[in-house]
């Protein structure tokens, strides 16, 4: 790529048919001085020509205004302050070589000092210098075009988004990637051009752009490297980002990125356009798994996850970025998958083996999954049931598993908020005694039924005597008028202080 900078001073003094001679040591000026962008060329004589100037510019003069030599120094301290890259002067017009005053004024304050002989006339000097500039904006306007031209003919090859980034990084002779709308980089170029850690540090500010869901051209810096940020698509609905390692781009660069950005865009919205068509069908398919019939799925998809399987369902979960990541797993891992979008969520089938996927994309996307045990084809609707079921007591994101969910009892799955309400309603007497009292009675019950109804065991672990207990069980029972002498009774109770809240 051309350079993005418009000509320097030092490629001024350097021309040859304008004789111009540095006369500034090394030493004695700040490192680079010479190369920063020179924007214009200007001479005056006045005494303080400062207010008719502007930045980054070479300023040419005769010296007619150093009637006092002792004025040097403020008058070259007026130009550093102001920002002037540069001093020219004008030798044999006024004064025989340059004053050693100005030498020395020009070193302390770091200006670099060039001689302008007779024979050039400062005219030549700002020409030669409008003329160079002229000319690297003819190269950036023809490089703009060429590079034009070169992206159209890549977005033709096959896999064409992929071509359209190779040659637009080459073009930029940059670190190019293209994120997808789940924060994934799907294609960059040279493929080895970052580091890791740099490289999962700018995934993290990529998935911020895309979380927060803004139109963004921003630039940032991870680490010692610059990047600039380009979205995709319309706000609140961004198909992805086009990463470039470049500190800043100038217009004729970032005309050629926002025709990428239009291809890409392009690319990207047929590419949805057939992810819609293919979620549609899935739907279909999952109407048939749901009838426990892996048949029809099997004729249309060519196979399906092999058994046992595992049923999740993702709440609050987006069907189209899921989708995606998914399908980048069954490309990169060859993870056979069947996802589906439902009305109670997204439907993820695959095989059991299979199944620590499930934690991996609860934790990228914060969404809640349940989760089946292993299952067979003919007993999918079971496992859809299953997942259901872990699923809706679960509020936090994560991975809940039906085996997990019902393995400490069953009367978890039975402690709906009716039943909570039953339960604290009959042992409300109970509880008042207790807290009227001073004796713990609901203690007593519960340490009594966790020892198998056993007295001594009980008494012990508790720091009564047996009688005390015994005592304390019978006022119990009359409270909530049970007969703990038998069975039903005690399963009952059970049933209560393990269904009430404490």
């Amino acid at each position: 790529m051309p350079s993005e900078e418009v000509p320097t001073l030092r490629a001024l003094i350097s021309r040859r048919d304008l004789g111009l001679r540095l006369v500034s040591r090394a030493d004695a000026m700040p490192d680079g001085a010479v190369d920063r962008p020179l924007r214009w060329v200007h001479s005056s004589d006045l005494a303080d020509p400062t207010p008719f100037l502007s930045e980054d510019l070479a300023l040419l003069t005769t010296g007619t205004q150093f009637d006092d030599p002792a004025e040097i120094g403020t008058y070259v301290q007026r130009l550093a302050q102001r920002g002037v890259l540069g001093l020219g002067f004008g030798t044999e017009v006024h004064r025989d070589g340059i004053p050693d005053e100005l030498v020395t004024a020009c070193a302390e304050h770091g200006m670099p000092l060039f001689e302008v002989p007779y024979r050039t006339p400062f005219i030549a000097v700002a020409r030669a210098h409008s003329e160079a500039i002229a000319a690297q904006a003819y190269a950036r306007r023809s490089w703009a075009l060429d590079t034009q031209r070169a992206l159209a003919l890549a977005a033709l090859r096959p896999h064409g988004l992929e071509s359209t980034i190779a040659e637009l990084a080459r073009r930029l002779d940059s670190w190019v990637g293209i994120y997808d709308a789940t924060g994934a980089l799907s294609s960059a170029h040279p493929l080895d051009g970052l580091s890791t850690g740099v490289l999962a540090r700018l995934n993290e500010r990529v998935m911020d752009v895309l979380t927060r869901g803004l139109e963004a051209g921003q630039s940032l810096t991870v680490g010692a490297q610059g990047f600039m940020l380009f979205t995709v698509g319309r706000g609140g609905h961004l198909r992805g980002v086009i990463a470039i390692e470049a500190a800043a781009l100038d217009q004729e660069a970032r005309s050629v990125v926002t025709s990428v950005i239009a291809m890409a865009g392009l690319a990207l919205e047929q590419s949805e356009q057939l992810a819609r068509s293919r979620r549609r069908l899935h739907r279909q398919l999952l109407g048939s798994l749901m009838a426990d019939d892996p048949g029809l799925a099997r004729r249309v998809l060519g196979g399906v996850p092999s058994a046992p399987i595992v049923v999740a369902v993702a709440a609050d979960a987006t069907a189209g970025p899921l989708t995606d990541w998914w399908e980048r797993r069954r490309a990169e891992q060859g993870i056979a998958v069947f996802v589906a979008d439902s009305d109670d969520g997204v439907v993820i089938c695959l095989s059991a083996d299979d199944a620590a996927q499930l934690d991996e994309a609860a934790e990228r996307f914060g969404i809640r999954i349940g989760v089946s045990a292993p299952e067979t084809y003919d007993a999918f609707s079971r496992a859809h049931a299953q997942a259901l079921a872990a699923l809706r007591p679960h509020a936090g994101a994560g991975v809940v598993r039906f085996a997990d969910a019902v393995g400490s009892s069953i009367l978890s799955a039975l402690a709906t908020d009716e039943a909570r309400l039953v339960a604290e309603s009959r042992l409300a007497p109970l509880r008042s005694h207790d807290a009227t009292g001073g004796a713990d009675l609901e203690g007593a019950l519960r340490a009594w039924l966790e020892h198998d109804a056993r007295i001594e065991p009980a008494a012990a672990a508790l720091g009564v005597h047996r009688h005390t207990l015994r005592t304390r069980i019978a006022q119990a029972g009359g409270l909530l008028g049970l007969d703990l002498t038998g069975f039903p009774a005690r399963a009952e109770l059970w049933t209560l202080l393990q269904t009430a809240r404490d």
